[in-house]
Protein backbone atom coordinates (compact mmCIF):
# COMPACT_ATOMS: atom_id res chain seq x y z
CA UNK A 1 0.00 0.00 0.00
CA UNK A 2 1.70 3.40 -0.93
CA UNK A 3 -1.34 5.62 -1.81
CA UNK A 4 -4.40 6.88 0.11
CA UNK A 5 -6.32 9.83 -0.81
CA UNK A 6 -8.54 11.19 1.38
CA UNK A 7 -11.71 13.73 0.54
CA UNK A 8 -13.38 15.49 3.56
CA UNK A 9 -11.04 16.39 6.16
CA UNK A 10 -12.51 17.08 9.04
CA UNK A 11 -12.29 14.85 12.44
CA UNK A 12 -12.72 11.52 10.77
CA UNK A 13 -10.93 11.96 8.00
CA UNK A 14 -8.05 13.88 9.33
CA UNK A 15 -7.60 10.99 12.63
CA UNK A 16 -7.28 8.29 9.49
CA UNK A 17 -4.80 10.39 7.46
CA UNK A 18 -2.97 10.78 10.51
CA UNK A 19 -3.05 7.38 11.91
CA UNK A 20 -1.94 6.31 8.70
CA UNK A 21 1.29 8.04 8.57
CA UNK A 22 1.88 7.33 12.05
CA UNK A 23 1.83 3.70 11.16
CA UNK A 24 2.93 3.51 7.79
CA UNK A 25 5.27 6.40 7.35
CA UNK A 26 6.43 5.73 3.86
CA UNK A 27 2.35 6.57 2.56
CA UNK A 28 1.90 8.98 0.27
CA UNK A 29 -1.67 10.66 1.72
CA UNK A 30 -3.52 13.22 -0.66
CA UNK A 31 -6.79 14.77 0.07
CA UNK A 32 -9.40 17.50 -0.85
CA UNK A 33 -11.88 19.61 1.04
CA UNK A 34 -14.25 21.93 0.04
CA UNK A 35 -13.66 24.37 2.76
CA UNK A 36 -10.19 26.04 1.68
CA UNK A 37 -9.32 26.32 5.62
CA UNK A 38 -10.10 22.66 6.10
CA UNK A 39 -7.65 22.03 3.25
CA UNK A 40 -5.16 24.55 4.50
CA UNK A 41 -5.23 23.02 7.52
CA UNK A 42 -4.99 19.93 6.58
CA UNK A 43 -2.13 20.33 4.65
CA UNK A 44 -0.37 22.37 7.77
CA UNK A 45 -0.81 19.73 10.42
CA UNK A 46 0.35 16.89 8.10
CA UNK A 47 -3.01 15.37 7.91
CA UNK A 48 -2.21 15.01 3.56
CA UNK A 49 0.97 15.47 2.00
CA UNK A 50 -0.40 17.14 -1.02
CA UNK A 51 -3.40 18.63 -1.78
CA UNK A 52 -6.02 17.70 -4.57
CA UNK A 53 -9.48 17.11 -5.57
CA UNK A 54 -9.21 13.40 -7.40
CA UNK A 55 -7.62 10.41 -6.60
CA UNK A 56 -4.08 9.25 -8.87
CA UNK A 57 -5.71 5.96 -11.08
CA UNK A 58 -3.28 4.01 -8.80
CA UNK A 59 -4.24 5.06 -5.57
CA UNK A 60 -4.46 2.19 -3.41
CA UNK A 61 -7.20 3.71 -1.37
CA UNK A 62 -10.24 6.29 -1.26
CA UNK A 63 -11.89 7.33 2.28
CA UNK A 64 -14.97 9.40 1.84
CA UNK A 65 -15.90 11.15 4.97
CA UNK A 66 -17.79 13.94 3.66
CA UNK A 67 -21.84 14.57 4.78
CA UNK A 68 -24.28 12.26 5.03
CA UNK A 69 -26.17 13.68 2.48
CA UNK A 70 -23.21 14.44 0.34
CA UNK A 71 -21.75 10.65 0.08
CA UNK A 72 -23.85 9.29 -2.64
CA UNK A 73 -23.35 11.76 -5.23
CA UNK A 74 -19.71 11.71 -4.22
CA UNK A 75 -19.25 7.30 -4.53
CA UNK A 76 -21.09 7.67 -8.00
CA UNK A 77 -18.49 10.39 -9.34
CA UNK A 78 -15.04 8.74 -7.23
CA UNK A 79 -16.27 5.31 -8.54
CA UNK A 80 -15.80 6.68 -12.46
CA UNK A 81 -12.58 8.18 -11.67
CA UNK A 82 -10.36 5.28 -9.83
CA UNK A 83 -8.24 2.27 -11.68
CA UNK A 84 -9.20 -1.25 -11.40
CA UNK A 85 -7.09 -1.58 -7.85
CA UNK A 86 -8.69 1.04 -6.04
CA UNK A 87 -10.85 0.04 -3.04
CA UNK A 88 -13.42 3.28 -1.58
CA UNK A 89 -14.80 3.17 1.66
CA UNK A 90 -17.05 5.87 3.10
CA UNK A 91 -17.42 6.53 7.15
CA UNK A 92 -20.57 7.70 7.17
CA UNK A 93 -23.50 6.79 10.30
CA UNK A 94 -25.86 5.57 7.75
CA UNK A 95 -25.52 2.90 5.53
CA UNK A 96 -28.77 1.87 3.78
CA UNK A 97 -29.38 4.34 1.27
CA UNK A 98 -25.57 4.41 0.21
CA UNK A 99 -25.64 0.75 -0.33
CA UNK A 100 -29.22 0.31 -2.26
CA UNK A 101 -27.79 3.18 -4.73
CA UNK A 102 -24.50 1.30 -4.92
CA UNK A 103 -26.45 -2.50 -5.52
CA UNK A 104 -26.22 -2.86 -9.19
CA UNK A 105 -23.22 -0.27 -9.81
CA UNK A 106 -20.46 -2.08 -12.27
CA UNK A 107 -17.56 -1.21 -10.02
CA UNK A 108 -19.42 -2.59 -7.06
CA UNK A 109 -16.89 -4.49 -5.97
CA UNK A 110 -14.57 -1.37 -5.39
CA UNK A 111 -16.45 -0.63 -2.52
CA UNK A 112 -16.34 -1.03 1.58
CA UNK A 113 -19.49 0.16 3.32
CA UNK A 114 -17.63 0.98 6.32
CA UNK A 115 -18.65 3.01 9.71
CA UNK A 116 -16.18 3.35 12.53
CA UNK A 117 -18.18 4.01 15.83
CA UNK A 118 -15.79 7.25 16.72
CA UNK A 119 -15.48 10.79 17.14
CA UNK A 120 -15.87 13.85 19.91
CA UNK A 121 -17.82 16.54 19.89
CA UNK A 122 -15.34 18.75 17.83
CA UNK A 123 -15.15 18.96 13.85
CA UNK A 124 -12.64 20.43 11.37
CA UNK A 125 -8.51 18.79 11.14
CA UNK A 126 -7.69 20.91 14.32
CA UNK A 127 -9.40 18.13 16.01
CA UNK A 128 -8.25 15.08 14.91
CA UNK A 129 -5.45 13.16 16.30
CA UNK A 130 -3.99 9.97 15.13
CA UNK A 131 -5.49 7.75 18.17
CA UNK A 132 -9.03 8.45 17.33
CA UNK A 133 -9.54 5.33 16.68
CA UNK A 134 -7.54 2.69 18.51
CA UNK A 135 -9.15 0.26 19.96
CA UNK A 136 -12.65 1.56 18.06
CA UNK A 137 -15.61 -0.57 16.53
CA UNK A 138 -15.66 -0.78 13.13
CA UNK A 139 -18.97 -1.69 11.61
CA UNK A 140 -18.90 -3.43 8.03
CA UNK A 141 -22.08 -4.15 5.83
CA UNK A 142 -22.52 -6.13 2.57
CA UNK A 143 -18.54 -7.71 3.40
CA UNK A 144 -19.67 -10.42 0.50
CA UNK A 145 -20.11 -7.71 -2.08
CA UNK A 146 -16.70 -6.19 -2.05
CA UNK A 147 -13.75 -7.53 -3.45
CA UNK A 148 -11.51 -9.91 -1.80
CA UNK A 149 -8.42 -8.79 -3.20
CA UNK A 150 -9.07 -5.30 -2.05
CA UNK A 151 -10.61 -5.43 1.15
CA UNK A 152 -6.99 -6.64 2.07
CA UNK A 153 -6.05 -3.15 1.46
CA UNK A 154 -8.85 -1.73 3.56
CA UNK A 155 -8.28 -4.66 6.24
CA UNK A 156 -4.13 -4.00 6.52
CA UNK A 157 -4.89 -0.03 7.86
CA UNK A 158 -7.71 -1.51 10.36
CA UNK A 159 -5.38 -3.63 11.61
CA UNK A 160 -2.53 -1.04 11.71
CA UNK A 161 -5.04 1.70 13.58
CA UNK A 162 -6.74 -1.14 16.03
CA UNK A 163 -9.98 -1.22 15.21
CA UNK A 164 -12.11 -4.08 16.05
CA UNK A 165 -14.41 -5.27 13.03
CA UNK A 166 -17.87 -6.33 13.61
CA UNK A 167 -20.31 -7.20 10.57
CA UNK A 168 -24.15 -5.62 9.66
CA UNK A 169 -26.85 -5.80 7.33
CA UNK A 170 -26.93 -2.36 6.56
CA UNK A 171 -30.61 -1.85 7.14
CA UNK A 172 -29.71 -3.18 11.20
CA UNK A 173 -27.19 -1.08 11.07
CA UNK A 174 -29.38 2.71 10.27
CA UNK A 175 -31.87 0.97 12.82
CA UNK A 176 -29.54 0.33 15.80
CA UNK A 177 -27.81 3.65 15.40
CA UNK A 178 -31.17 5.83 15.03
CA UNK A 179 -31.21 4.62 19.02
CA UNK A 180 -27.56 4.38 20.23
CA UNK A 181 -26.07 7.02 18.48
CA UNK A 182 -28.33 9.65 16.73
CA UNK A 183 -31.50 9.84 19.44
CA UNK A 184 -28.63 10.26 21.94
CA UNK A 185 -27.17 13.75 19.97
CA UNK A 186 -30.94 14.74 19.53
CA UNK A 187 -31.88 14.63 23.48
CA UNK A 188 -28.57 16.25 24.15
CA UNK A 189 -29.07 19.39 21.49
CA UNK A 190 -33.01 19.30 22.46
CA UNK A 191 -31.60 19.74 26.53
CA UNK A 192 -29.02 22.61 25.51
CA UNK A 193 -31.56 24.15 23.73
CA UNK A 194 -34.20 24.10 26.72
CA UNK A 195 -31.50 25.07 29.20
CA UNK A 196 -30.61 28.46 27.21
CA UNK A 197 -34.59 29.26 26.51
CA UNK A 198 -35.13 29.02 30.45
CA UNK A 199 -31.55 30.38 31.53
CA UNK A 200 -31.33 33.38 29.60
CA UNK A 201 -28.67 34.47 32.31
CA UNK A 202 -24.74 32.55 30.76
CA UNK A 203 -23.28 32.92 34.53
CA UNK A 204 -25.98 31.00 36.16
CA UNK A 205 -25.41 28.07 33.33
CA UNK A 206 -22.18 28.17 34.14
CA UNK A 207 -22.42 28.44 37.73
CA UNK A 208 -25.07 25.86 38.67
CA UNK A 209 -24.23 23.00 35.60
CA UNK A 210 -22.19 20.46 37.31
CA UNK A 211 -20.41 17.57 35.86
CA UNK A 212 -23.93 15.47 35.21
CA UNK A 213 -25.01 18.53 33.07
CA UNK A 214 -22.07 18.76 31.30
CA UNK A 215 -21.57 15.46 30.08
CA UNK A 216 -25.30 15.18 29.33
CA UNK A 217 -25.27 17.95 27.05
CA UNK A 218 -21.79 17.50 25.58
CA UNK A 219 -23.14 16.19 22.37
CA UNK A 220 -25.00 19.10 21.76
CA UNK A 221 -21.46 20.50 20.89
CA UNK A 222 -21.34 18.56 17.80
CA UNK A 223 -21.36 19.79 14.33
CA UNK A 224 -24.60 20.79 13.03
CA UNK A 225 -23.50 19.93 9.22
CA UNK A 226 -22.41 17.24 10.33
CA UNK A 227 -25.71 15.73 12.07
CA UNK A 228 -28.54 17.54 10.44
CA UNK A 229 -27.56 15.39 7.05
CA UNK A 230 -27.50 12.39 9.23
CA UNK A 231 -30.95 12.84 10.86
CA UNK A 232 -32.62 13.36 7.71
CA UNK A 233 -30.69 10.55 5.47
CA UNK A 234 -32.16 7.93 8.51
CA UNK A 235 -35.61 9.75 8.52
CA UNK A 236 -37.14 6.78 9.07
CA UNK A 237 -35.41 5.08 11.39
CA UNK A 238 -35.22 8.23 13.81
CA UNK A 239 -38.60 8.71 13.71
CA UNK A 240 -39.60 5.14 15.17
CA UNK A 241 -36.74 6.10 18.25
CA UNK A 242 -38.19 9.66 18.80
CA UNK A 243 -41.60 8.28 19.15
CA UNK A 244 -40.65 5.94 21.58
CA UNK A 245 -38.34 8.05 23.38
CA UNK A 246 -41.22 10.96 23.57
CA UNK A 247 -43.46 8.41 24.80
CA UNK A 248 -40.64 7.11 27.75
CA UNK A 249 -40.44 10.78 28.84
CA UNK A 250 -44.47 11.56 28.85
CA UNK A 251 -45.19 8.18 30.79
CA UNK A 252 -42.22 9.83 33.29
CA UNK A 253 -43.91 13.07 33.43
CA UNK A 254 -47.32 11.19 34.16
CA UNK A 255 -45.65 9.63 37.23
CA UNK A 256 -43.59 12.96 38.55
CA UNK A 257 -47.09 14.94 37.99
CA UNK A 258 -48.72 12.55 40.34
CA UNK A 259 -46.31 11.91 42.73
CA UNK A 260 -46.21 7.97 42.44
CA UNK A 261 -42.42 7.71 44.20
CA UNK A 262 -42.65 3.95 44.06
CA UNK A 263 -43.50 3.88 40.34
CA UNK A 264 -40.34 6.29 39.68
CA UNK A 265 -38.58 4.52 41.71
CA UNK A 266 -39.39 0.92 40.33
CA UNK A 267 -38.91 2.43 36.86
CA UNK A 268 -35.53 4.03 37.32
CA UNK A 269 -34.25 0.51 38.75
CA UNK A 270 -35.30 -1.21 36.28
CA UNK A 271 -33.13 1.32 34.24
CA UNK A 272 -30.15 0.90 36.31
CA UNK A 273 -29.62 -2.62 34.38
CA UNK A 274 -28.18 -0.56 31.40
CA UNK A 275 -24.78 -0.38 33.41
CA UNK A 276 -24.43 -4.03 33.62
CA UNK A 277 -24.57 -4.04 29.71
CA UNK A 278 -21.87 -0.51 29.22
CA UNK A 279 -19.73 -1.91 31.68
CA UNK A 280 -19.12 -5.52 30.39
CA UNK A 281 -18.45 -3.84 27.32
CA UNK A 282 -15.28 -1.96 28.94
Amino acid sequence: MKKIHIIGLGLLGGSFGLGARQKFPELSISGFDANPQNLKDALTLGIITEAKESPDADTDLVILATPADTLGELLLKTLDQIGENTLIFDVGSTKGKLCQLLADHPKRTQYLAAHPIAGTEYSGPKAAFADLLDRKVMIICELEKTDLHLKEKAYRLFDALNLKLRFMDPEEHDRHLAFVSHLSHISSFMLGETVLQKMADEKNIFDMAGSGFSSTVRLAKSSPAMWAPIFTENKKNILSALDGYIANLTAFRNKIAAEDKEGLFEEMAEINKIREILDLGK
